[in-house]
């Protein structure tokens, strides 16, 4: 693992933090999925085109962060069963109303964001850039996503 110069013991501790994010954007994809299939109402249009644009982004993440832990010679946690024990996120229903979906959303922005944090703390430890780079653009990201639905939801 010399490519990575990063000492084996300090990869561990960002592996199991990046499986727990791993855990955390499944279940929000799921979310975000059911909330794209059931959302109706006056903001039908808006909020069904931004839920696909959020789960299609958390898709390409998931895979993201699978692919880091397999660089970092790890493997991802793949199994729904590990992700409901390991998740600060939980499935949520989608048959509620659209503004309480946002809040859903916006909730689960706050625990992914903590998450990323810990993921961040765990690879400055170990000098892991290729993951606090990765994981630094995921942050600016979806702050800005959580500031304009934030904005949406005001009266």
């Amino acid at each position: 693992m010399s490519y990575l110069d990063i000492k084996s013991k300090d990869i561990k501790p960002i592996v199991d933090e990046l499986n727990t994010l791993l855990a955390d954007y499944n279940l929000y994809y799921q979310n975000l999925r059911g909330y794209h299939w059931n959302v109706s109402g006056k903001n039908f249009f808006d909020l069904h085109i931004k839920f696909e644009e959020l789960y299609t982004d958390a898709r390409i993440k998931i895979d993201e962060i699978a692919e880091r832990i397999l660089t970092l010679r790890h493997n991802p946690t793949s199994e729904f069963s590990k992700y409901f024990e390991m998740s600060s996120i939980k499935e949520t229903s989608s048959l509620i109303a659209d503004t309480d979906m946002v809040d859903h959303i916006l909730n689960q922005h706050e625990a992914l964001l903590k998450q990323m944090n810990k993921v961040i703390k765990k690879a400055e430890a170990g000098g892991d850039e290729g993951t606090i780079d990765m994981i630094g653009a995921y942050i600016g990201e979806i702050e800005k996503v959580s500031w304009m639905l934030d904005a949406w939801s005001k009266e």
